[in-house]
């Protein structure tokens, strides 16, 4: 499909995939920095590029359903910790790959936050991503089950952010939810950060500011491209991002998979982008 022929939402999307990609790359080299650190800078230029959007437009800034708006933060704020922490001990693709079972979770909260329906089927695509996971996890040995914790964790709080994005998308614009991140994730990693501060040191700073442009870039056009188009067409293009992710893994990071792994790889994607594809 030629691009120009592409719809808005499958465009915002890839913007989106690539935004992350280069996020997850900035994380990597900054994995000498604590992780809490990590988000707090990332939501403090977060929350100025958003604020800016917001006073251009005039648009009021503390948006309307406030309680699933702060729900959203908060959530989002915990995935967002965990998956900063797996990226900064683990190859980017093993950390990025226990991130895309979230559209999974997301299935599973919508059928209790949203009163979704979910067909048997699905339960079938779940048990292929998990034993895909297995399989990742066996031929992978720096996957450690705490890294698989956390790396499981961030994906189930992924997924109840991304209801709450489904939910806000009637009452809130994208921006709005966007800069409700930062408003939660600041004072909460400001107390977390204190106790173990490390000050960044010379290119550590343009590191930082990319990572949060790259971010916002990231989140802006995911949410607008989910609101514009429906999950399932967009979603899937998520995981293209692996391929950013085995790229800079081996180009960059000199890492080296045995094949089942990539096996467990294709396992993982084919049941999330199955998930995604299967209405109901």
């Amino acid at each position: 499909m030629h691009i120009c022929t592409m719809s808005k939402g499958i465009r915002f999307m890839l913007i989106s995939v690539t935004g992350f990609a280069f996020m997850q790359l900035c994380v990597k080299f900054l994995k000498h920095l604590p992780t809490t650190e990590l988000v707090l800078f990332r939501s403090l230029v977060s929350v100025v590029l958003s604020g800016a959007m917001i006073w251009r437009e005039g648009i009021p800034p503390f948006g309307n359903n406030k309680l699933v708006l702060f729900f959203r933060g908060f959530f989002g704020t915990i995935a967002l910790t965990l998956y900063f922490y797996t990226l900064q001990n683990l190859p980017i693709s093993t950390a990025a790959i226990l991130q895309y079972l979230s559209p999974i979770f997301t299935a599973l909260f919508a059928i209790w936050l949203l009163k979704e329906p979910m067909k048997p089927i699905r339960w079938v695509y779940f048990l292929i991503s998990i034993i895909g996971v297995l399989l990742v996890k066996k031929f992978n040995p720096d996957l450690s089950y705490l890294y698989l914790g956390a790396g499981l964790l961030s994906a189930v709080f992924a997924g109840l952010a991304y209801n709450c994005i489904r939910i806000l998308r009637k009452t809130d614009k994208p921006v709005v939810i966007v800069l409700y991140f930062p408003l939660v994730a600041i004072p909460i990693m400001l107390v977390l950060s204190y106790s173990n501060w490390v000050w960044p040191m010379g290119i550590d700073w343009l590191t930082i500011i990319l990572m949060g442009i790259f971010t916002q870039i990231g989140q802006l056009f995911m949410t607008k491209a989910l609101h514009i188009e429906k999950a399932n067409v967009v979603t899937p293009l998520k995981y293209t991002g692996i391929f950013y992710a085995l790229a800079f893994d081996f180009f960059i990071f000199g890492v080296r998979y045995e094949w089942m792994t990539f096996a467990g790889i294709a396992m993982v994607l084919a049941g999330v982008t199955l998930n995604v594809l299967r209405k109901g």
